[in-house]
């Protein structure tokens, strides 16, 4: 090991179980309190972010549409849903496009499936050279077919689907996958060899349960994921999955299909015990996230920040091993700037 990692060495040597010679750290935040952040610094883009902040952040490759007649990528109108106090806000369907249709032969009629031709891949390597200079790691694209499932349909029409019409089901989820498993090919592709993670992801938790049964996981989901993960690491790069709530249950299927890093870890919910966690996944999978940005981030005191930080770097971190520490999920708009320093902070602290 190094005295004095890089940025990207330091969180690919995590994902390979390997020592690091501090923790890992990563951001995530909603567009408001990475504005505020760069404020409070008085910096421009990620990098020097990164940098202010003395984290490894992974950078993201960006690969915009072309100038076409589109809304998005799946062509869904968003609305604005602001926050109280005026604080922030999301972007959610207007309504969900395919909701209406009952049959695929309706849906062939009326909606055009996203292409690649439909997005510029041109600056792709120029992104990726720029970050793999400065040391930092690199995620480019991104697959996850429950999310996709519900913006296009929502999250009822989903499961009901899946319960009672397993020819739309399965047609809904090859039409998504054909395109999401190309776009991020042609990114990794595009990359040549320098993107190190790519995220094969979904929401299969609730706060307090899985969202449906690990059968019909492996039935809908299954497949995707063998193929996917496949073709990942035939580019070298590491799988991200991101999988919110309650788990744990799901956590070794998520260990059979292949997948390297396992986010956000949102431990105060039922069924979660780091511990145990770590002592039975943590050979296989790295972790990420950890510390709670539902209650102790954007509510808690400094001293509160400081003891959750250390509860996960006892469970996740005590072998110096395959662990990345950051928040659990999207840093909120409403997080007071001190408490996201003193997470930080204190995680170089408590971690060296």
């Amino acid at each position: 090991m190094k005295s004095e990692m890089t940025h990207s060495e330091r969180i690919m040597a995590a994902i390979n179980h390997e020592p690091t010679d501090r923790i890992p750290t990563d951001y995530w935040g909603v567009a408001e309190i990475t504005q505020k952040l760069m404020k409070h610094f008085n910096v421009q883009d990620m990098i020097g972010f990164a940098k202010s902040l003395d984290i490894d952040k992974i950078m993201e490759v960006n690969v915009p549409m072309k100038p076409i007649e589109r809304k998005n990528m799946w062509d869904i109108e968003m609305q604005w849903i602001p926050l109280p106090g005026g604080v922030g806000g999301y972007d959610e369907p207007l309504k969900h496009p395919l909701a209406e249709y009952e049959t695929i032969d309706e849906i062939e009629s009326n909606y055009v499936w996203p292409t690649t031709d439909m997005f510029d891949y041109s600056t792709v390597r120029a992104q990726c050279e720029m970050y793999h200079r400065e040391g930092f790691a690199i995620d480019g694209g991104y697959i996850s077919l429950s999310y996709f499932y519900t913006m296009l349909r929502g999250i009822e029409q989903m499961l009901i689907d899946f319960s009672c019409d397993e020819d739309l089901a399965d047609y809904m989820m090859h039409k998504m996958n054909d395109f999401a498993s190309a776009h991020t090919s042609r990114i990794l592709e595009e990359g040549n060899g320098l993107v190190n993670i790519t995220q094969i992801t979904d929401d299969f938790g609730t706060q307090q349960s899985l969202l449906m049964s690990e059968a019909m996981i492996e039935r809908y989901f299954g497949k995707f994921y063998d193929t996917n993960v496949a073709m990942a690491k035939s580019f070298g790069a590491k799988v991200f999955h991101h999988d919110d709530g309650a788990i744990t249950k799901i956590i070794p299927w998520i260990v059979g299909k292949g997948c390297d890093v396992l986010n956000p870890i949102q431990w105060h919910l039922p069924g979660w015990n780091l511990s145990e966690v770590k002592k039975e996944h943590g050979k296989n999978l790295c972790f990420h996230g950890g510390v709670d940005n539902q209650h102790v981030l954007p509510f808690g005191s400094t001293s509160e920040v400081k003891a959750e930080v250390e509860a996960c770097i006892d469970a996740l971190y005590s072998d110096k091993l395959g662990y990345i520490l950051g928040p659990c999920h999207c840093i909120q708009a409403i997080t007071p700037i001190e408490n996201i320093i003193t997470m930080y902070e204190h995680a170089k602290y408590y971690g060296k």
